[in-house]
């Protein structure tokens, strides 16, 4: 049985309990590794706009700002803190992200790290709060992850903002975060999502054995998820709005970029072993059988060329970015994917040559991420890349359960995109829906994970879109 959810605004479906009870989407997984617990933790070195002081979710909470009880506001909703704050619904996980480290999990995984009270710790507060440096008399650790953690330290803007005068612009200048860039959206979400540089902002593998859940990263789809807000007339009039397939492809690309990025730093190594947790979990954490006749998890990928035993390097994001550079930069693509296998063949050789690999492939990610942030996606183009990433040229890559969870969220959201342009009815696309849940399922368990079965699901999948366009 898997649980099911409406998107927020009814257009996108989920039917994968483990991304929502281990804490995927919902923001629960957030933290360091051991290294990073020490007491120097309590002088992080932050960003410009965390640097502003913060003034915590009490001074947006009034009923003539942010805190009424009906979306009824002239220009804004006005509900947003009580979406925000609802316990209930995924929407509500940056509030609740706090009170998960009050939970015994959490303090399981402190303890066997050593850490002392989860809930007190920098390696868990740098990730589950908004871990400002400074904070004005109404700010609380309680209230998770709020506000400014997102929009920037309103230490110069939160009286301006709200006056008849004030402009986006005027917003930005005083130090407003432009969460409505995708790539700024990108930057803004990788730090806790995936991971940064930061203390208090790295998962390592030694917090994933003591029990922290995996990170993976879907713009698009965390997106919906934590949206406040209602991309209307006025809002189109105040900002920019990139589209969930623009969305999509540059978290795609930015991901990749962090991910590279953060191998190639010191990060990247964990005493006499490489950083861990920069590759495939499944690889290595197999069963281990003496029958003659036991089944080999490990799958040979065109796309990947390592040596037989090797782990190798998580590239869900590779993946589907192939697929978006295919379409809405073909010029790259080539290169791209050259790149990317000769990555995977450094990797088989020493750290200094993955290092000189990785930074290669580092440019491409960037470069892609570029392109995509400045251009749309026509349903034309929305169309081409999910028949890409159906596609057979693509399936022999989904050998492990991070590229099938990747891509599994990936159809899903190009499907939204479509009903979106109107390209696809949601009756057309509800047919196709049954068999996004059954990839949903066939992906719910990494120890589970059957490829043929998945990929099963995305023919018939592939089937119903051909018969649609």
């Amino acid at each position: 049985m898997t649980l099911s959810l409406e998107r927020p605004r009814g257009m996108k479906r989920f039917g994968i309990r483990a991304l929502l009870n281990d804490g995927w989407i919902l923001g629960r997984r957030f933290a360091v590794s051991l290294a990073l617990a020490s007491a120097t933790l309590l002088a992080i070195p932050l960003s410009a706009s965390s640097q502003a002081l913060h003034n915590g979710v009490a001074t947006c909470a009034g009923s003539t700002c942010h805190g009424r009880q009906a979306a009824d506001g002239a220009v804004v909703r006005q509900n947003e803190l009580v979406v925000w704050q609802d316990y209930s619904s995924a929407a509500g996980a940056h509030s609740r992200a706090w009170r998960v480290l009050q939970g015994p999990r959490a303090q399981k995984i402190a303890d066997r790290l050593g850490l002392g009270r989860a809930s007190a710790a920098p390696a868990c507060l740098g990730c589950h709060t908004d871990f400002a440096a400074r904070r004005g008399p109404r700010f609380q650790v309680s209230d998770g992850v709020g506000c400014e953690a997102c929009h920037g330290g309103s230490e110069n803007w939160l009286s301006s903002h709200y006056t008849a005068s004030a402009t986006r612009q005027d917003n930005l200048a005083r130090g407003m975060t432009a969460l409505d860039d995708p790539r700024t959206l990108a930057t803004t979400c990788l730090g806790c999502h995936l991971g940064s540089d930061k203390p208090g902002q790295f998962v390592s593998h030694r917090m994933m054995s003591a029990g922290h859940p995996r990170l993976s990263f879907e713009l698009d789809l965390f997106n919906s998820f934590q949206r406040h807000h209602d991309v209307d007339a006025d809002y189109l009039q105040r900002k920019r709005s990139a589209g969930g397939v623009t969305t999509w492809a540059v978290g795609q690309s930015m991901a990749l970029e962090r991910s590279l990025t953060l191998y190639s730093k010191p990060l990247g190594q964990d005493g006499v072993f490489p950083e861990l947790v920069f590759f495939d979990c499944q690889s290595c954490h197999r069963a281990i059988s003496d029958d003659p006749a036991a089944t080999v998890r490990f799958g040979a990928n065109p796309a990947r060329p390592i040596p037989w035993g090797m782990p190798p390097y998580n590239d869900e994001n590779m993946i589907l970015l192939s697929a978006a550079a295919r379409v809405a930069a073909p010029d790259l693509a080539t290169r791209f994917e050259a790149d990317s296998r000769a990555f995977h063949s450094a990797l088989g050789r020493d750290r200094t040559g993955a290092i000189a690999a990785a930074a290669v492939l580092n440019t491409d990610a960037r470069a892609l991420s570029a392109r995509f942030a400045g251009r749309g996606f026509s349903s034309g183009d929305t169309v081409k890349i999910l028949k890409i990433v159906l596609g057979d040229a693509l399936s022999a890559r989904y050998t492990d359960y991070t590229g099938g969870v990747q891509a599994v969220m990936a159809i899903d959201t190009l499907l939204t995109a479509l009903v979106a342009q109107g390209a696809v009815s949601p009756a057309a696309a509800s047919g196709m829906r049954r068999d996004i849940e059954l990839a949903y399922q066939a992906v719910r368990d990494p120890n589970s994970y059957r490829p043929e079965q998945f990929r099963a699901a995305l023919t018939r999948v592939r089937t119903g879109l051909d018969r649609l366009t």
